[in-house]
């Protein structure tokens, strides 16, 4: 890997609580070796029990942040979480239109917790993001509200099916990619109440690493062990769904 970080962007909605959303993009980021820059979407009042508030900003002004940091810093990969309104997710998808870098696209509809973070306009916008994205990462619930895996074949859509909110003591990710056999991980699940922000830790590292330039596959194999040991490592902060645990080293 090079010297020079990779510049990452994540465009994403803030979690006041730091588990999830932005913070948990700043944090996978530079843990794994880039340099973390945001664009965010909303403000939200949360913490482990859940989101208590939500105030979306300007589209013009998330498209502002995404032109001051692609302007003068540059930008070597692309993570998209919380978009807020179909508004801003038009803007976003105007501006990395024809941007020749990995962009990661975690399509957050429903947290965790079971808050819903997407009204149907902002979904339909989805179809033209994850066109031009690199990878989709949706959990279970959101991969039924994207059409399921036939939908998503139909659509050409390389994306990565996490199957941490299905039943039973195995969890299954699968990636598929048009073209390709699917590649498949499975692993004990980790038994934990602790897993606030996982979706947009994992795809901030797949970005990150796919910065680095590791393939996609590598990048989401490693993508997946980095979240699994900060499963492993979490605080028990919070009564909830509490966030995870960071560490230095990958």
């Amino acid at each position: 890997m090079s010297h020079r970080p990779p510049r990452v962007l994540a465009i994403a909605g803030s979690d006041s609580s730091g588990g999830a959303g932005i913070q948990a993009d700043i944090k996978a980021i530079t843990m794994l070796g880039g340099y973390a820059m945001t664009a965010i979407t909303a403000v939200t009042a949360q913490n482990s029990k859940g989101v208590t508030g939500v105030e979306t900003l300007p589209p013009d002004f998330v498209a502002a942040q995404m032109d001051a940091c692609m302007t003068d810093i540059g930008v070597d990969a692309v993570k998209i979480g919380m978009l807020g309104s179909a508004d801003i997710a038009e803007v976003v998808a105007d501006r990395l239109e024809d941007l020749p870098c990995p962009i990661i696209f975690d399509p957050v509809m429903i947290a965790t917790s079971g808050a819903a973070l997407a009204d149907e306009a902002t979904i339909e916008v989805f179809e033209w993001l994850m066109e031009l994205a690199t990878l989709t990462t949706p959990n279970v619930p959101e991969l039924a509200a994207l059409g399921g895996d036939a939908a998503m074949a139909e659509r050409g859509i390389a994306y990565l099916a996490k199957g941490g909110d299905a039943d039973g003591p195995t969890v299954e990710d699968r990636l598929h990619v048009p073209g390709k056999a699917p590649l498949m991980w499975s692993e004990p699940r980790i038994e934990t109440r602790h897993s606030h922000g996982t979706g947009c830790t994992l795809s901030s590292a797949i970005a990150t690493l796919m910065g680095h330039g590791l393939p996609l596959a590598e990048a989401a194999g490693e993508a997946r062990s980095f979240v699994r040991t900060a499963l492993e490592a979490a605080p028990g902060f919070g009564t909830g769904n509490g966030p995870m645990g960071v560490y230095l080293k990958r």
